[in-house]
């Protein structure tokens, strides 16, 4: 019965999504990589919400609030913050110059070697990082849950290495040959799977919890654990409450604003309206988010606490023991979308960011948008065919390896952030202050995290605040260059018309009372 609904619930999405995208043109450049710049609302909240979302970041969050408690709640619910600056600030700027790529923004307000770099980064981290990590870790899970080794004899390497290249192969087909919009379709239809799903798990936990009442569950956990309910953590904690007002805001703002996997859902609205609309809806459920990634956790540590020695085991002991049987293949189901979902989002944004960024600029500046998309298209398959070879190997790793990665990405989210902050709000800041800055905070990151860091050990900065200490550090340099050095004459963005930049009227207001349910979150868990 469990692989049953597992293979309906998945040939569900595939065959929604096939008939969505059957007549988008994936010959040009904003058919293939923007979905024809006609997606609305609903479907960008969908493919921002399951893009977001992994099995690596449901269990991990969960695993780490059933140690730490709801402190944890700040990678989901200030990241609500972040999505409304995107909205109000940051779009209305991408969709007025009718950009494919952030790296297309760059280098358009400095040249074209700051767009190469950034590519490069871009390309980089999504290569050695994001796509062998997100293969692993759901390769992992899938293995586990339908217990792969017993069902088909075989060794756990041997089920990893199928389970790997089975997700790989999926992610590949929607990502590279259905371009984006089979990618956000898919990833609507699987967002509302995860919400129905996600929410069932802290449900039938706190049913438990409260003998057949979930109300009774609610004040049962927070009366016998209310050292769990504490949203400030002190400065032992992973997250210390001083990060949330420095460097975790400009992860979340990098991530959200300008991370192309994630604001490439954006860039493909049909319109402004749709594409602050849809950030707002991601915003509202980002808000939920800690009912999914971070509730369940702390409902686990009460029920199983003396059963589970490895905080990553409390999400699915929980949902081994308190979701009916009849309904495990449908949830797995749903954890196997959010995989592809991070998979072909990073896929499909390196093909992206290659083919548009890489190939055209430097391999073949008088191709058509056809040749361009092959092009990306076969990048893709080498991407897609080197990250499932490289990710079974992640097994040999040293322990500790998730979060030494996560660190990595500081390497080039803060440069990259800077120069695009720097260069939205002046016009005289030259191309090469943009360069000095990405090559000034990738290697004062570096030095700082992986040489610094281990030498002082615990008396040295969060990396959090060594973040923000390096981004304030880098907009002071581009200034200061900028001074001395400025461009010739003033940068204006040019309004390409693509599509209607008229902003939806509720925007600010809504983005208002966004922040206020957050500061009021943080003030109700004190």
């Amino acid at each position: 019965m469990t692989i049953i609904t597992f293979l309906a619930f998945t040939i569900l999405v595939g065959v929604i999504s096939w008939w969505a995208t059957r007549k988008t043109d994936e010959t040009s450049s904003d058919g293939y990589f923007l979905g024809g710049r006609s997606l609305t609302a609903f479907v960008i909240a969908g493919s921002l919400l399951l893009t977001n979302l992994s099995t690596e970041q449901i269990v991990g969050l969960n695993g780490q609030s059933y140690a730490e408690g709801i402190l944890v709640m700040a990678w989901e619910t200030l990241a609500a913050i972040a999505i409304v600056v995107t909205a109000v600030f940051l779009l209305p700027r991408y969709l007025k110059g009718g950009i494919t790529t952030v790296p297309q923004f760059l280098e358009r307000r400095y040249d074209k070697g700051t767009k190469a770099i950034t590519s490069g980064l871009f390309l980089s981290g999504y290569m050695v990082v994001l796509l062998p990590i997100v293969l692993y870790s759901g390769g992992l899970a899938i293995s586990t849950m339908f217990n792969v080794p017993e069902a088909f004899g075989i060794s756990e390497t041997a089920s990893l290495w199928l389970c790997v290249w089975g997700i790989g192969i999926v992610g590949s087909l929607y990502a590279i040959f259905g371009g984006l919009k089979a990618v956000a379709v898919s990833d609507t239809v699987n967002a509302v799977g995860l919400l129905i799903g996600g929410l069932m798990i802290p449900v039938f936990g706190l049913w438990e919890i409260g003998d057949g009442s979930v109300s009774a569950g609610i004040t049962e956990l927070m009366d016998k654990l209310p050292q769990k309910f504490v949203a400030a953590g002190d400065s032992d904690s992973s997250i210390p409450f001083g990060t949330i007002f420095t460097g975790m805001m400009l992860v979340q703002l990098f991530y959200w604003g300008t991370n192309q996997a994630i604001i490439q859902r954006a860039l493909a609205a049909k319109n402004l309206k749709e594409g602050q609309k849809g950030l707002m809806i991601a915003a509202f459920i980002k808000i939920l988010g800690p009912l999914i990634v971070v509730l369940p956790g702390i409902i686990a540590f009460y029920l199983y606490e003396s059963q589970i020695t490895n905080a990553d085991q409390a999400y699915p002991t929980l949902v081994r023991e308190v979701l009916p049987a009849s309904l495990v293949g449908f949830f797995a189901a749903v954890l196997f979308g959010a995989i592809l979902s991070s998979f072909n989002s990073a896929l499909n944004s390196s093909v992206t960011l290659f083919g548009v960024d890489i190939y055209k600029e430097y391999f073949n500046k008088e191709a058509d948008e056809k040749t361009i998309v092959w092009k990306g298209k076969l990048f893709g398959i080498f991407l897609a065919l080197a990250s499932m070879i490289i990710a079974p190997f992640i097994a040999n790793a040293p322990a500790g390896l998730f979060g030494y990665l996560q660190e990595v990405n500081g390497c080039y989210s803060i440069p990259i952030l800077t120069i695009i902050v720097v260069g939205y709000l002046t016009k005289r800041v030259p191309a090469i202050a943009a360069k000095v800055a990405i090559l000034s905070g990738v290697i004062l990151y570096t030095i700082s995290q992986f040489v610094l860091a281990p030498m002082y050990g615990q008396d040295y900065p969060h990396f959090l605040h060594v973040m923000a200490i390096l981004f304030v550090f880098n907009v002071l340099l581009m200034l200061v260059i900028g001074k001395f050095y400025p461009r010739s004459t003033d940068y204006v963005q040019v309004h390409t018309k693509q599509v209607d930049i008229t902003q939806w009227k509720y925007v600010k207001l809504v983005g208002f009372v966004i922040v206020i349910i957050v500061v009021s979150t943080y003030i109700f868990f004190q």
